[in-house]
């Protein structure tokens, strides 16, 4: 049976090339649909539609909100799947942002390039034509937003990119691949639980509720967090380890917590935030205590991402505080 697909292309490595002063943005979706032949054997009607032409470091929340409106859409008038391509820089996060707020069964499977398409090697074509065999496959239906790259497939939400050159950047270092692309077909290996939907917010709600992100570093004085209860609705701190803060950080983090939602997440990239092993100033046990919200599993740009969502929607600090209990997968 044919599948239906709407490819939606916002830019990125994967459309750019040659320029004197670098590469730049030059193909359009259908461009580079015509480069990958092979598309012709998924057995999938694709709708091109080109939506943005962007570095992904330009893309807003207003422009992947307008986006899951528009997959929806597609959706909606019969599509069966949706291939997002984009720029890799903000994969990552744009992905768990569409994952968040797509309750359809239908996947949405994001894909890009590190190389562009003048350099040897290139791996956008064989990117997109995995990422058309994985939106395809009835096998991903119902996991939400998908990330594939590499012939790996990784839910939105556990992604990282991890090599800022590298085509095998992306990886998820908690849960590894949940499937594969092998001779020519996508291969589901297991199903993610504890996945995350929220309503849908309106761009301009998004955009009133701005969230910071606090990375913590060696004799951090805290200077960055002055008056910011002032200017942003949330925080999001990236803390050492399992969670800490030089001590001195510990009374005005509390201080933040008590007028405005503070997420504590791991700057490490892998591993929870723990919440009562250690007891001293600065620990985790110790910002719980002044009111801080453990981020669990998700890594900083991921928590910023969730923190945004709830605030744009509403949410108090009851419901950040249980819902990141269970988006960060610690949760019994």
């Amino acid at each position: 049976m044919t599948t239906n697909l709407t490819v939606f292309f916002l830019g990125g490595t994967i459309g750019m090339a040659g320029h004197r002063a670098g590469v730049v943005h030059r193909l359009t979706g259908a461009e580079l649909v015509e480069a990958v032949p092979q598309l012709a054997d998924v057995g999938a009607n694709l709708a091109v539609r080109d939506f943005r032409a962007l570095p992904s470091a330009c893309l807003s929340f207003a422009d992947i909100l307008e986006l899951a409106d528009a997959a929806d859409a597609a959706v909606a008038a019969g599509a069966d799947g949706i291939v997002v391509v984009q720029g890799t820089d903000t994969i990552e996060e744009t992905a768990y942002l569409i994952d968040l707020v797509w309750s359809r069964p239908a996947p949405v499977v994001v894909t890009g390039a590190m190389r562009n398409p003048r350099l040897a090697g290139a791996d956008g074509p064989a990117n997109l034509l995995a990422a058309a065999r994985v939106a395809a496959s009835g096998a991903f239906a119902g996991l939400g937003c998908l990330v594939v790259a590499n012939d790996q497939v990784h839910a939105a939400r556990h992604v990282r990119k991890t090599h800022s050159a590298n085509p095998a950047t992306f990886a998820a270092p908690n849960t590894g691949p949940i499937g594969i692309l092998a001779e020519d077909r996508a291969v589901l290996l297991t199903r993610p639980a504890g996945r995350v939907t929220l309503p849908r917010p309106r761009p301009d709600a998004a955009a009133a509720a701005p969230v910071a992100l606090h990375t913590v570093a060696l004799d951090d004085d805290g200077g960055q967090l002055v008056g910011l209860a002032d200017r942003y609705a949330g925080l999001v701190v990236a803390g050492f380890g399992v969670g800490h803060v030089p001590a001195a950080l510990a009374e005005p983090l509390g201080e933040l917590a008590r007028r405005i939602p503070v997420v504590l997440a791991s700057r490490t990239g892998a591993g929870p935030v723990f919440t009562a092993t250690y007891g001293f100033a600065g620990s985790e046990r110790d910002l719980h205590g002044r009111g801080l919200i453990g981020a669990g599993l998700l890594d900083p740009y991921k928590a910023r991402v969730l923190l945004r969502l709830l605030l744009a929607g509403g949410a108090d600090r009851e419901a950040v505080a249980a819902t990141f209990a269970t988006a960060g997968g610690l949760s019994a």
